[in-house]
C-alpha cells in the first residue's frame, strides 16, 4: 500500500503495511535473495561438477570466461611482484585508513581468543577438558565485481591471523586490467597472507572444496559472496565446511518517532547500494516518519552515480523499502522473524530494546552508529549471516578458525568410580564390548 498515489517517489520506494502484507508477500520478504539462489542452481551445478571432475582444465576455462572475460592471462596466482608493488599504488590516505581499520579489528578480535587448553575435575579422579587448535588450511572468499573490498579482506584475515591458521588462501576477482585490487593486497599482507588467486564465483568455491593441481584443497571456506557462489557453497557443503551463510547484503533499520528522517534515509542507502539482490528495509510504526524518510531517500538516490543508483531503486522496489507496523512491539516481532544481517536500532532507548532482539547478525545502537562505520573500522566483524540464518549462526570471529578437541584423563579413583555406570548404560544400549572394556580392574 502506498502512502500517497500522486507523488513520483511512490514508484521508487515500496511502502507496505505489515497488517496488509499477504502470506505470499511475507514469504517473499523473509526469503529475500534466497529466491534468486534457487534460480541459479542449474547453471551453478554444472560449474561445480565441471571443476570436480576436470580440475584445472575446467577451472582455467571458467576463470577465462568469468574472471578475465575472455582476455588472456598468464597466471592464476598473484605474483610476489604484484604483492610488493601494491602499497605504492595507493594514496597515504587510503593506506592510513586500511591501517586504522586493521588496528581496530585486531583489538576487538583479540578478546575472542580462548584458552588453548583447559581441564576440570568433574568428580574425584575424573578430569575432562578441551584443547583448542587452529584449522590447518582456510580458504577466504573476498568478493568483487561490483567493487573491491579491502574491508572484507581485513574482516576475514585478521581473525585467521589471531587464531594462528598456518595456511590461508584467498580467492578474489581481478580488475579489468588483470590485476587484483592493490588495497585488497595490502590488507592481505597486513594479515600475513600471500597465497591469493585471481578468481571468484562458483568455480572458485569448487576449486577450494575439491582442489586442483593449481589450487590445493582447503579445510574450510569463509566469506560473503554472490548468489552464484552462495549456491555453490550449498552444493559442496557435504564435503567441506562452508562456514556461515553470507550471501547478498541486507539490513533493517528499526526506528521510532525520535529518529531523524534524513539520517535514516542515508543509512537505508548503505546496504541497498551493494547490489540489486540486496535488501534494505525501514521498519517503523510511525507512518509520518516513514513518509519523510521516503522523500529523503528519493532525494538522495539522485545523488548517487550509476550503477549504485540503479541498485538502490531496484532494492527499494523488491526485497527492501518501508514496512509500517502498528506499534514498536510488532516491529520488534517482525525483526526477530526476519533475522537481519545488519540491524540499526534508532529508537528512544536502544539499550532497552536491545534485550528484546534475539535474531540479528549485528545490532548497532543509536543514531551515530551507522552500518558503514561498522562495515569498515569500528572493530566488530562485518561478515554476518544472511537470509534469516542469524537465527542460528553468528558473525565471523576467531572461533570460526579454530576447532575444539575433547580431552579426558581418569586416575585410579576416577576409573573405579565410573566403571559400574558405564557397564550399566552399555548393557542397556546393547553394546557388550563397551561393557567388557570396563569389566576388569585397571588399577
Amino acid at each position: 500500500m502506498w502512502l500517497r498515489s500522486d507523488e513520483v517517489w511512490e514508484h521508487m520506494v515500496k511502502i507496505r503495511y505489515l497488517s496488509e502484507v499477504s502470506p505470499e508477500e511475507r514469504v517473499h520478504l523473509l526469503r529475500r535473495a534466497q529466491t534468486d539462489i534457487d534460480r541459479v542452481r542449474p547453471v551453478v551445478s554444472e560449474i561445480v561438477q565441471g571443476v570436480r571432475e576436470s580440475g584445472d582444465q575446467a577451472l582455467q576455462r571458467y576463470v577465462q570466461e568469468f574472471d578475465f572475460h575472455s582476455r588472456p592471462f598468464s597466471s592464476l596466482r598473484v605474483s610476489d611482484a604484484e604483492l610488493s608493488s601494491a602499497s605504492s599504488q595507493l594514496s597515504e590516505d587510503v593506506l592510513d585508513a586500511i591501517n586504522r581499520a586493521y588496528t581496530n579489528i585486531l583489538a576487538f578480535h583479540r578478546h575472542q581468543v580462548p584458552l588453548p587448553l583447559w581441564f576440570s575435575e568433574v568428580e574425584r579422579g575424573v578430569f575432562a577438558g578441551e584443547r583448542v587448535t587452529p584449522i590447518h588450511r582456510i580458504g577466504l572468499y573476498v568478493p568483487g565485481g561490483k567493487g573491491f573490498f579491502p574491508s572484507v579482506m581485513l574482516m576475514l584475515g585478521v581473525p585467521a591471523k589471531i587464531a594462528g591458521v598456518k595456511q590461508v588462501a584467498v580467492c578474489t576477482p581481478p580488475r579489468e586490467d588483470g590485476y587484483v585490487d592493490p588495497a585488497v593486497l595490502v590488507a592481505a599482507q597486513l594479515c600475513g597472507i600471500t597465497e591469493i588467486y585471481k578468481m571468484a564465483g562458483a568455480h572458485a568455491i569448487a576449486a577450494f572444496a575439491f582442489g586442483t593441481t593449481t589450487v590445493p584443497k582447503v579445510d574450510k571456506i569463509l566469506g560473503p559472496c554472490s548468489i552464484y557462489a552462495a549456491a555453490a557453497k550449498q552444493m559442496v557443503s557435504h564435503v567441506i565446511d562452508v562456514g556461515l551463510p553470507a550471501g547478498p547484503s541486507e539490513s533493517i533499520i528499526l526506528a521510532d518517532e525520535s529518529a531523524d528522517p534524513h539520517s535514516l534515509a542515508l543509512d537505508l542507502l548503505i546496504e541497498a547500494e551493494h547490489g540489486a539482490d540486496s535488501a534494505a528495509t525501514l521498519v517503523t510504526h510511525d507512518a509520518g516518519l516513514a513518509r519523510k524518510v521516503v522523500e529523503q531517500v528519493v532525494s538522495n538516490i539522485s545523488l548517487l552515480p550509476e550503477p549504485r543508483r540503479r541498485y538502490c531503486e531496484t532494492v527499494f522496489n523488491s526485497f527492501g523499502g518501508v514496512l509500517i507496523t502498528k506499534d514498536l512491539a510488532e516491529s520488534i516481532s517482525f525483526v526477530n522473524q526476519y533475522a537481519p544481517e545488519h540491524l540499526e536500532l534508532v529508537v528512544k532507548d536502544p539499550f532497552s530494546v536491545l534485550w528484546e532482539i534475539h535474531n540479528a547478525g549485528e545490532i548497532l545502537l543509536g543514531p551515530r552508529t551507522p552500518i558503514s562505520i561498522a562495515n569498515y573500522c569500528l572493530g566488530v566483524n562485518a561478515i554476518l549471516p544472511t537470509g534469516g540464518f542469524a537465527r542460528s549462526y553468528s558473525c565471523v570471529s576467531v572461533h570460526d578458525f579454530l576447532k575444539r578437541t575433547g580431552i579426558a584423563y581418569l586416575g585410579p579413583a576416577g576409573y573405579q568410580a565410573l566403571r559400574h555406570t558405564t557397564e550399566v548404560l552399555a548393557n542397556y544400549e546393547g553394546f557388550p564390548a563397551h561393557a567388557m572394556a570396563v569389566s576388569e580392574d585397571r588399577s
